[in-house]
């Protein structure tokens, strides 16, 4: 089923029919909007309300296209679902049922079951290369992968979150019938397949979105990494939740996991994005929705979200570990035994407690499930962002690293291993 925004159309190119395309692009700061095809036609868009501009044409999946701005500005949809090459490329016209799915009976696995693997498709080979360590992964007892995010970034290497077109699997990697081919075989294995998503920046390099919507973001608020998002607008809200609805439902992904969703600059869009895209799950169908998220807002376990990664847990035992205080290590270095005491209990350390700068940090946590919590020893921030990137076992005794992997395997809570934890 194609998806729709509230507006009755959805952001980018929609393949109408074999040989028709709706094209569709949210461009309040233009006067004018063009179509350029790849036979040298200039089509032009027909403004409608709220600074939308629409046209359908006679156009295939597999025409090249990209977007003419006011007769001087070239930029690729940001709503693309493929590149010919970066982000500066022309965009695809993308057939969405053009891969004929094998395991067309899988409807997930409840979540209690999940054993997270979380890699880096580049670092795996890309589609084709992470496919081939499935049945590995599967007689390890993994039940679920997590790719790191797949949005379209500059060039050919990138952790994945400067990500700049969301609706287009990293051209790199392979090709969006490769993606769907390595969830159709996870499928097969019986193996979960969860997204890392970044809905709360764009990546600085081929982001052209300010240069015609200048509304999408707000200039009285920040990021890390920039201007924040207006989530505000419904136009921006909508781009979101189709963006997550396309990664579900077209690709059949198991389950997303919301990178620093504390960069989300507006309380109310997370519980009404929730419940947006469970609205469309069909019934009987597992779907999961996870967060990673430094304010340990607990309230939003109970609005429709289904697991936070538990970092007081990473720290807590990087610290029982390794002896190491510094930086934020130093807010669990203070009787860190009851602390992994309270964490396994209750799930979060710190549940309005003041930190190391004076700030009070989380909410009470003790009524959630412990299955509400993902814990892990590393992950990809805590190898990539130390200097050297080393793993714990450079870092701690053998004998200390295999009790705390007992305790990660054994407790309650939801495990989670980065790629090479296994060796």
């Amino acid at each position: 089923m194609p998806l729709r925004t509230d507006d009755n159309w959805r952001h980018g190119a929609v393949l109408l029919d074999p040989e028709h395309t709706r094209f569709a692009l949210w461009a309040p700061d233009a006067s004018f909007v063009n179509v350029e095809l790849q036979d040298g036609q200039s089509l032009a868009m027909l403004p409608q309300s709220d600074g939308w501009f629409v046209l359908e044409a006679r156009c295939k999946a597999g025409t090249r296209y990209r977007f003419r701005i006011d007769h001087e500005l070239d930029v690729p949809d940001p709503a693309s679902r493929a590149q010919v090459d970066d982000v500066h490329s022309e965009s695809f016209v993308v057939d969405p049922d053009a891969y004929s799915w094998q395991n067309t009976a899988w409807s997930g696995r409840p979540w209690h079951e999940a054993v997270i693997y979380e890699l880096h498709v580049g670092a795996m080979g890309g589609y084709a290369g992470v496919e081939k360590h499935l049945p590995r992964l599967a007689k390890l007892g993994v039940t679920a992968i997590e790719l790191m995010p797949l949005a379209q970034f500059p060039g050919d290497r990138n952790w994945g979150y400067d990500g700049v077109l969301h609706y287009a699997p990293q051209s790199s990697y392979g090709t969006p019938e490769q993606l769907k081919h390595l969830i159709d075989t996870a499928h097969g294995l019986g193996l979960m397949v969860i997204l890392d998503v970044v809905y709360n920046h764009f990546g600085p390099d081929g982001n052209y979105l300010g240069s015609y919507a200048k509304e999408f973001f707000r200039t009285d608020l920040h990021t890390p990494w920039g201007d924040a998002i207006d989530f505000r607008r419904p136009q921006v809200r909508d781009f979101f939740v189709d963006n997550a609805l396309m990664w579900l439902l077209e690709y059949r992904f198991d389950g997303l996991r919301m990178d620093a969703v504390h960069a989300i600059r507006d309380e109310t869009f997370l519980p009404e994005f929730a419940e947006r895209v469970r609205g469309r799950i069909e019934p009987g169908r597992h779907v999961w929705l996870n967060l990673e998220n430094e304010f340990n807002q607990a309230g939003l376990l109970e609005k429709g979200f289904d697991a936070q990664w538990d970092d007081d847990g990473h720290n807590t035992l990087h610290v029982l570990l390794t002896g190491e205080t510094d930086a934020y290590y130093s807010d669990f270095a203070k009787e860190p035994t009851q602390k992994l005491a309270r964490l396994l209990s209750e799930g979060f350390v710190y549940q309005g407690e003041p930190t190391r700068h004076g700030h009070t940090r989380g909410e009470p946590s003790a009524h959630l499930s412990p299955s509400a919590f993902v814990l892990f020893l590393q992950n990809h921030d805590q190898i990539g962002n130390r200097a050297l990137g080393e793993r714990l076992p450079q870092l701690c005794a053998p004998a200390a690293l295999k009790a705390a992997t007992a305790l990660l395997l054994l407790s309650p809570m939801i495990p989670l291993m980065f790629m090479g934890d296994e060796w």
